[in-house]
């Protein structure tokens, strides 16, 4: 054996395997591939993942609460219309980036803009317990302001000589990736990332053995690298971090460290819904 193909068996053995895959569940156009009470067990901080397609009749969310969880938004193609209790609202087109921060509570809406149809994933990432009850505030990239490394967008944390303007306190990576037909990546995570996955929202990508369309997929736990190489046209989303140290204790649109800080963050939901309604923003 020469020294190539022995540096091609290392690579491979380095390489970080596929643990679980899953399609989700659809219902209209929300594909729902990771929930609390199942895959975001597997990969906290990352506890929800939505691959969303809203028809141009303007259909959205209608206005809602979370507490607890920071969620992000990335726009693949179209546009989103939202609004939220922090005052913020406005649109954000194809390749623009929203994180809202939950904290302790917080309500809003979002959905396509009227006469479009929008395209992309909403993530939900478990806030740490200094953050979980804190101010809500939020944060929007327009398309140019979020930075590239190579085919990977930085949407959240560092890669190569690109970084996010959205700065969480816990150590996160979140990648927006296009391949052309044939291009391969290799993803090599930063110290301590043990949880790792990706999405794919059109094309597949061959990694590990396996071939992943529009679905979602885990690694094992571990810090080595992750090589995929594209079928067709490709774009996909990748996570990877430090196991988040908590249980997730979960209520309808919240997700926290404790029942007690569940409770708080309910409490404080109530508290702004009742304003909302006196209101009649709702």
């Amino acid at each position: 054996m020469n020294m190539n193909q022995s540096q091609l068996k290392q690579t491979a053995a380095a390489q970080r395997q596929v643990a679980l895959r899953s399609a989700g569940h659809t219902r209209g156009g929300i594909n729902r591939l990771v929930s609390p009470r199942d895959i975001g067990q597997l990969i906290k901080p990352f506890v929800f993942l939505d691959l969303f397609k809203l028809g141009a009749n303007g259909s959205n969310m209608g206005m809602h609460p979370h507490s607890g969880i920071a969620t992000v938004t990335v726009v693949l193609d179209g546009a989103v219309e939202y609004k939220e209790t922090t005052g913020h609202q406005g649109i954000l087109p194809a390749g623009g980036v929203e994180w809202m921060s939950a904290g302790g509570g917080v309500w809003h809406d979002g959905g396509a803009v009227p006469g479009q149809q929008v395209e992309g994933f909403q993530l939900w990432l478990a806030l740490p317990e200094e953050d979980e009850n804190g101010p809500a505030q939020s944060q929007y990239l327009a398309p140019q302001e979020v930075q590239s490394h190579g085919p990977a967008r930085v949407i959240i944390g560092n890669y190569g000589d690109a970084s996010s303007a959205i700065r969480p306190r816990a150590s996160i990576n979140y990648l927006h990736v296009t391949l052309a037909d044939g291009e391969r990546w290799t993803y090599t995570p930063p110290a301590g990332h043990d949880v790792a996955w990706v999405s794919v929202a059109s094309g597949a990508l061959q990694t590990a053995g396996t071939v992943v369309k529009r679905e979602v997929a885990v690694f094992e736990e571990g810090e080595g690298a992750i090589d995929v190489v594209a079928q067709g046209a490709t774009q996909f989303v990748l996570g990877s971090a430090p196991k988040h140290p908590h249980d997730l204790v979960t209520g309808y649109y919240s997700v926290h460290t404790s029942a007690a800080a569940l409770a708080k963050g309910e409490k404080e939901i109530e508290r702004i819904g009742t304003q909302l309604r006196a209101a009649k923003l709702m």
